[in-house]
């Protein structure tokens, strides 16, 4: 490290004459010498020469910054019997921001070279036309590390990684007679993040992230169904590897399948729906925390807008965004605009208290960014985006909440769901759940959707379960094209009246 760290001064020195000081940086010098290696050292770049091209083309403006990135990934999947994709890909850019009131210039190149960076800073200066702006002050620093700075993808030979799954395939087919089809995959990335402010502030990050994910169909004569489980974070690959955590996850997703096999047709209409814990998080996701994000909100056309301390949930409900959780999917220890990460309070027993914010969205609103200024890749603009999102726990048992139930149905597990913003109008597919009666669980039912919107949705939780979890870890997140991972958790919770969409009573 030392013979490294004297050559990085010595190639500092001979490109710009001068001995420079590290800039202030959110890394170690550890870090500092891997990013220069990705970025720099290896590239058409000079570090001198890129920041004074970047403080140029922000002269006026705002805010902005430049995003480096490089990233590995890596996919296996396995499919009828077979290996049906080993997948490796590489990709290196940088996307270069100038913020000037509400408008935005954005350029990116997967070229990483002083042309294209030049011709990036020309074409982001235009938006900057007549503005005279004073460049906002950076993110605020800090020291915490969320996870691992390793790259997971060398952790595991490919050999080892191929019979993992052509183990988990057969365990699942030894597993039940029933089974017919098994899926299963791997994958991991990681990515080393470079974010540079004019004047020399420079923040980094490392980003680890893998999952491992198994779907199984089961059958009976002529009828089929399917179940899955999937679990991962911001780790390296050891701790869901082992014989007993993936031996778990085929056994849930099993478990799943022949439950639906033996699922009757959903009921229709409006009734009592108790939600279950950890991944049914993702109703609040959807019908919540969506309509909470600062651009919809500064635009003034989420449900949400201007209900700051107006009560918009009942009593008890509080409701989280929480970026700093160590090793979570949806966690981050910067966002993609450098900010640190926060644990922002939304909904605090029932009233409103804040929105999510990045840079932009919280200067013009007034207000702190809150660390969610979030963006898929250099290719794209960051924007106010979740991280893990939940809700607290009550102190009501699960069973207690199930025996209160005189008509309706109890949701273990969504495929997912949407959400129109403006109206807060949502639809959730459930893909495990079933009929509850005087108290009772019942037999499971299918093709079940629930129905309602945001801003009302929450009102009608009346109990809230003591059993808070959070998913296992597979969540991603869509917003104008682009795809984000996420978390999301809650209890098992109890709300009095929801539209459910089926086959009739």
């Amino acid at each position: 490290m030392k013979e490294m760290a004297e050559k990085w001064s010595q190639d500092v020195r001979r490109n710009t004459g001068q001995f420079r000081p590290l800039p202030r940086a959110a890394c170690s010098l550890k870090s500092w010498i891997m990013t220069d290696s990705y970025f720099f050292s290896r590239t058409d770049l000079d570090r001198a020469r890129t920041q004074d091209i970047l403080d140029n083309a922000l002269k006026g403006a705002d805010d902005g910054e430049l995003f480096l990135e490089y990233g590995q990934s890596e996919a296996f999947v396995f499919d009828d019997n077979r290996l049906k994709a080993a997948n490796f890909d590489v990709q290196q850019g940088f996307g270069l921001r100038a913020v000037c009131g509400e408008s935005t210039g954005y350029a990116h190149a997967s070229e990483l070279s002083e042309a294209a960076l030049k011709r990036a800073a020309s074409a982001v200066q235009a938006v900057k036309s007549g503005s005279g702006g004073e460049l906002a002050e950076g993110p605020a620093r800090t020291n915490s590390k969320l996870y691992p700075e390793e790259n997971p993808l060398g952790d595991l030979p490919f050999e080892v990684k191929t019979k993992l799954l052509e183990d988990i395939n057969a365990y699942a087919r030894d597993k039940d007679a029933r089974v017919r089809q098994v899926s299963c995959s791997l994958s991991g990335s990681w990515e080393a993040v470079e974010i540079i402010r004019p004047g020399g502030e420079i923040i980094r990050d490392f980003r680890p992230l893998v999952r491992l994910n198994v779907s199984v169909t089961a059958g009976e004569g002529d009828r089929q169904e399917s179940g899955s489980y999937g679990a991962g974070g911001r780790e390296g690959y050891a701790r869901f590897i082992t014989p007993e955590a993936w031996q778990r996850q085929v056994d849930e997703a099993l478990r799943q399948a022949l439950v639906n096999l033996e699922a009757e047709a959903a009921p229709a209409g409006e009734m009592e729906v108790v939600l279950g814990s950890g991944w049914t998080g993702v109703l609040l996701h959807e019908a919540v925390g969506h309509g909470l994000e600062g651009d919809f909100n500064r635009k003034k056309t989420s449900a949400f807008a201007g209900r700051l301390g107006e009560r918009v949930a009942a009593p008890g409900v509080t409701v989280i965004d929480d970026g700093t959780i160590s090793g979570r999917r949806g966690s981050l220890t910067v966002d993609d605009e450098g900010t640190p990460t926060s644990r922002t309070v939304l909904i605090e027993d029932g009233i409103l208290k804040g929105y999510l914010q990045d840079r932009l969205n919280a200067r013009l609103m007034g207000m702190k960014a809150t660390g969610n200024g979030r963006r898929e890749s250099f290719a794209h603009q960051p924007m106010p985006r979740m991280t893990n999102t939940f809700m607290n726990a009550g102190d009501h048992d699960p069973e207690e909440i199930l025996s209160t139930v005189k008509d309706g149905i109890y949701a273990v597990n969504f495929s997912g769901g949407q959400v129109d913003i403006t109206s807060g109008k949502f639809v959730f597919n459930c893909t495990e759940a079933y009929r509850v009666k005087n108290g009772k669980v019942g037999a499971p039912i299918k093709n079940a959707a629930l129905i309602g919107d945001g801003p009302s949705v929450l009102t009608k939780v009346s109990m809230i379960g003591n059993d808070f979890a959070l998913d296992p870890g597979v969540g991603v997140c869509g917003k104008a094209g682009q795809g984000v991972p996420v978390g999301v958790g809650q209890p098992t919770i109890k709300i009095d009246a929801l539209t459910v969409g089926g086959a009739g009573a």
